[in-house]
């Protein structure tokens, strides 16, 4: 019975350790989730905070271009002003890509409810590991 309990412990372990990639995507996807949870509180800079705070950050929307992280969270609060412009978002990943080490690829579709309107779009998100925490560095959004 012993050497049946040992092997089994050993097995787990192994199993728990070679599952665990270790390629971010457990983390990106939570931090996805906490993006999800803000901006369906109206909490806008609790959204922004997996982006990159850097002027390096790229956004790229329907209005093109857009450079930096305070650039990103005024362009935001400007397009959706208060809670009801918000409404309820929700991500739909579609494909993770490990890009190398530090880098991720995340590809999926957005979806906004609102009162008056449903808005769909796209996304892909590259994220980067800076200083041990994955970070968005570039977004583009349509």
């Amino acid at each position: 019975m012993n050497k049946f309990l040992l092997l089994t412990l050993i097995v787990s372990i192994q199993s728990s350790c070679c599952n665990n990639t270790g390629d971010g995507r457990d983390e990106i996807f939570s931090l996805m989730e906490q993006q999800e949870q803000a901006w369906n509180k109206g909490d806008i800079k609790g959204f922004m905070k997996p982006y990159w705070n850097s002027d390096s950050l790229i956004f790229i929307g329907s209005r093109g271009f857009t450079y930096g992280w305070q650039t990103t969270l005024d362009r935001y609060r400007q397009s959706y002003p208060d809670k009801v412009a918000m409404g309820q978002l929700l991500f739909e990943n579609k494909s993770y890509k490990t890009l190398g080490k530090n880098h991720s690829l995340v590809l999926g579709r957005w979806i906004l409810y609102r009162e008056k309107d449903t808005l769909r779009g796209s996304y892909s998100l590259t994220w980067q590991k800076i200083d041990g925490k994955w970070q968005i560095i570039a977004d583009h959004s349509s």
